[in-house]
């Protein structure tokens, strides 16, 4: 497989037998990995390539630079309110970035530091093990937006951290630590920052040497749970999609750009 073609990700092999694939989401902005269009087309693509990649047995996804991810970039967000087709695209993008995460055979884990929002935190939170540092910060921004709670939110949050747990922090977009996101079960473990990575690919390196079927076909069994609440899912994106061509997401990008609490 080539990764080679990957803009917006820094794809490098470690481990033994170079079987970990070590997915980097990058800074574009210097700052934190931003989803544009080629990233978020990109991050929805990388694991159909994984699955089909046999060296692979396991990926770890990270963010460059600050934090693990930065969100949707505006520009883009502000083409989705005005132009159908660009709507419709992302839509696809948004949805084909859940289902591949879900249906990608081989495990995923993701080391979470910094800021963690968009669609970064969408396959971070989807990651088999996610491991995040305590001094993470993890916000789902879409109500702050003036768009429904799509993505990832309705089909792992409840079951993750249980609904009222998911409706506290998914309807008011408060941000919780990667400590507390351990404590109520959204996250797999919470450690240190200077031992995230260490912890992330120490992981990594044990699922890449265990019993690859049966990994595999637990994940698989597992991921059932998502897959049953597919249509949940389905209708909080197409919702999220509809609130993108409507007026209070106009109000939530103002805002974000002016740097304010929106007044919708």
């Amino acid at each position: 497989m080539d990764f080679s073609k990957y803009q917006t990700l820094k794809i490098s092999r470690r481990g033994a037998g170079n079987a970990v694939l070590d997915i980097q989401m990058r800074a574009l902005n210097g700052k934190l990995p931003t989803a544009g269009d080629a990233g978020h087309r990109e991050l929805a693509q990388i694991w159909r390539d994984v699955a089909d990649d046999d060296s692979v047995r396991c990926a770890v996804l990270r963010g460059e630079g600050l934090g693990f991810s930065g969100g949707g970039d505006l520009h883009m967000v502000q083409t989705m309110t005005e132009d159908f087709t660009a709507r419709t695209r992302v839509w696809k993008e948004a949805r084909d970035l859940v289902y591949n995460i879900i249906n990608c055979d081989k495990p995923i884990v993701s080391a979470i530091h910094g800021p963690a929002v968009g669609a970064g935190l969408v396959a971070g939170l989807l990651a088999d093990i996610s491991i995040a540092a305590k001094s993470a910060k993890i916000v789902d921004g879409h109500t702050r937006l003036g768009v429904a709670a799509g993505d990832h939110a309705a089909i792992v949050w409840p079951l993750l951290c249980g609904m009222a747990k998911a409706k506290y922090y998914l309807l008011l977009c408060e941000a919780l630590s990667g400590e507390e996101a351990e404590r109520i079960g959204l996250v797999s473990l919470a450690v240190d920052e200077a031992k995230l990575l260490e912890k992330a690919y120490a992981v990594a390196d044990q699922l890449a040497a265990g019993s690859q079927t049966a990994i595999r076909w637990t994940k698989y069994a597992l991921n059932n749970w998502l897959r049953q609440a597919g249509p949940t899912f389905d209708a909080s994106l197409g919702l999220e999609f509809m609130g993108f061509a409507g007026p209070d997401v106009r109000e939530g990008i103002s805002a974000l750009q002016e740097k304010r609490p929106p007044k919708f």
